[in-house]
């Protein structure tokens, strides 16, 4: 059914079942998990150092087909992509005994307990890194207890993104639970290609513009509202959309057609003309371009009860970033973003226009946001340098005690 729906690699589905004919490289092997986009990327970094330890390669296993995707063109030379395995014991099996890992790495909450039971059972040490648990697992996990306490006390390591999360790994039984920052700090800049960013820029030109990036269902109708309230204060206004989700174009596209808006479409290789109210940026690991081009972003999913979407991506693009009041994958993050003047968040939808009409109209207001930001890139070295410290004295520490240093 997901293959159907587009959502998995139906040549790759084996990968989901623990098989594969890709052969393990020799020496120690690090197998690092990542849910989806957003986190495989805040991963690249750690993955590059770790790629450079003597006899020592990258297995990195995501659970999308975007990321795999986009994980084909950004991982560096010589690290392995592979679907995870879906949590039951026999694929899980498979997988570890093909792979072998030496250390296993989860990023941020991916909690699986067949994989978690599987490693503790195979001696393989595991650490979650840029740690995060929200309530709502905590109390999931507290309906069983001593489920819990035994999954929890085969983790070796918990790197948590603040005390509060440090916390409440404690409380469900982790023993080694130290606060190592949220790694996405650190991730690098999205890739953008100059010709692209150039022939994008061209094309709108002096035109006022801003970004409604990553949007999921409902907020594009919300980013039309916007374009239509402002566009007579802001005469040539330009509306860039780009969807989370591209297999969304024909749907956007007819509710643009029903607000009388012209759209000109990315994916059939069109730019923005001199009439046209939205541009939809429906392609895979163009985001980069968009963010370099428009210079007031909305961060999408953060309007209704979805969590938002990694709201540092821009700020490596000097943008003034927006988003709405649902940020909870972020409920740290988000609210030092906005007490450090870095973002502004909104209540409700419709203040939306008033918060993008304000940024795209007052440079100086702009330049604030941008300006705060600066400051990030310096946190982001310090976790990304002690999170591989430990790393690799754990991996040390796991071929020490399991009588070898490499396969």
């Amino acid at each position: 059914m997901r293959a159907w729906r587009g959502k998995e690699e139906p040549s790759r589905l084996r990968e989901r079942r623990g098989l594969t004919e890709m052969p393990r490289p020799a020496g120690r092997l690090v197998w690092c998990h990542a849910a989806s986009v957003g986190e495989s990327t805040a991963l690249l970094p750690l993955i590059k150092m770790i790629g450079t330890l003597p006899e020592t390669s990258v297995l990195l296993t995501t659970g999308t087909a975007t990321s795999a995707r986009l994980m084909a063109e950004r991982l560096p030379e010589g690290a392995i992509h592979q679907f995870a395995p879906w949590d039951r014991r026999i694929w899980i099996a498979r997988f570890l005994d093909h792979w072998q890992p030496d250390l296993a790495v989860r990023m941020e909450s991916e909690l699986w307990p067949n994989t978690l039971a599987a490693l503790r059972d195979g001696g393989i040490a595991t650490a979650i890194v840029s740690a995060r648990l929200s309530d709502t697992s905590v109390r999931g996990w507290r309906r069983v207890p001593s489920v819990a306490r035994d999954i929890f006390n085969g983790v070796s390591l918990v790197l948590a993104q603040t005390e509060e999360h440090a916390a409440r790994y404690g409380a469900l039984g982790a023993k080694q639970v130290m606060v190592g920052g949220n790694l996405k700090l650190a991730a690098p800049p999205l890739p953008a290609r100059p010709r692209d960013v150039d022939a994008l820029t061209s094309a709108v030109g002096s035109r006022p513009v801003w970004l409604a990036a990553s949007t999921h269902a409902g907020e594009e109708e919300t980013a039309f509202d916007v374009h239509t309230a402002l566009r007579e204060s802001y005469p040539g206004l330009l509306t860039i959309v780009a969807p989370r989700h591209p297999d969304r174009t024909d749907s956007i596209l007819a509710l643009a057609k029903s607000r009388h808006l012209t759209v000109a479409v990315r994916s059939r290789a069109e730019l923005p003309a001199e009439d046209t109210d939205i541009y939809l940026a429906d392609t895979l690991g163009e985001l980069g371009v968009m963010y370099s081009c428009a210079k007031v972003v909305f961060m999408g999913k953060s309007l209704k009860a979805h969590g938002g979407q990694n709201p540092l991506e821009p700020l490596h693009f000097g943008c003034a970033i927006v988003f709405g009041p649902h940020m909870e994958n972020f409920e740290d993050l988000a609210p030092q973003m906005v007490s450090a003047g870095m973002a502004v968040q909104i209540a409700a939808a419709d203040q939306l226009a008033a918060a993008i009409g304000r940024l795209i109209g007052d440079a100086a207001a702009r330049g604030n946001l941008t300006a705060a930001s600066a400051r990030l890139s310096d946190e982001g070295r310090r976790i990304l340098d002690g999170t591989y410290k430990a790393l690799t004295d754990l991996l040390d520490a796991s071929a020490h005690h399991r009588g070898h240093d490499g396969r």
